[in-house]
């Protein structure tokens, strides 16, 4: 219990006196998440809100792939990113491997299929009453359009949520593209793996609690924007 006690000390120590490495991996972290969060929503929403808005031929099938795409392994996600980005690959001209745009890609594709899932789901789960309803109020259907994706926003912002969180916690996405080169690529979750296993416990928790502040932050900012929304 003790050596937990003294890690927990230690970890303060470097995380209120602005530890360079400490914060080197906490600014990775911070840079390619909220790139990674932007492009997941950039490009997921449309397609999410067009799957749970319209029907069309082969709708199932693609709700089908998206939903399973939830649980694709991320180590899988990674190798599949190495594979087109390395020297060999088909883009490795472009120089991504080893990067942090590099690690942006194998993020955004992370979260991309949490984002058009639950953005689906947030369309499907409005009432049903909402579009003719406002087809007899004489609105567009652009108008209609613009109204359900507001009326979306709530269930947007909880994909957004969740997105980031599968985001910010992962690993082996991190591990293999990025490398886990100090003060490059190295971000949050790969410094814990890494100097957890050099016996750095102290650095450990200190990026842990780091993460712990991250999620907190995340949902009393969502709890808020609940609230604002429901008014």
């Amino acid at each position: 219990m003790d050596y937990i006690l003294d890690g927990l000390r230690q970890a303060l120590v470097l995380l209120f006196t602005g530890d360079a490495q400490t914060y080197s991996a906490v600014r990775i972290t911070a840079v390619t998440s909220l790139l990674a969060i932007v492009a997941s929503l950039g490009i997921g929403i449309v397609p999410g809100f067009v799957l749970g808005y319209t029907d069309f031929p082969g709708k199932r099938a693609v709700r089908t792939v998206v939903d399973s795409m939830l649980s694709f392994p991320t180590v899988v996600i990674g190798l599949l990113v190495y594979a087109f980005i390395s020297r060999r690959g088909p883009l490795g001209d472009m120089g991504l491997l080893y990067t942090v745009p590099g690690m942006v890609i194998g993020l955004t594709i992370l979260g991309l299929p949490i984002v058009t899932a639950l953005t689906a789901s947030a369309v499907e789960h409005l009432d049903a009453r909402l579009k003719p309803t406002l087809l007899t109020m004489g609105a567009s259907p652009w108008q209609v359009g613009v109204t359900t994706l507001w009326e979306t926003r709530l269930g947007i912002m909880l994909a957004a949520m969740a997105a980031f969180g599968r985001i910010v916690s992962e690993v082996g996405i991190a591990m293999i593209v990025g490398g886990n080169i100090k003060w490059h690529t190295r971000t949050i979750t790969t410094a814990i793996a890494l100097e957890t296993s050099k016996g750095e416990f102290a650095m450990g928790i200190a990026l842990g609690l780091v993460l712990m502040v991250v999620a907190f932050a995340v949902n009393i900012a969502v709890s808020a924007f609940r609230r604002i929304s429901e008014k």
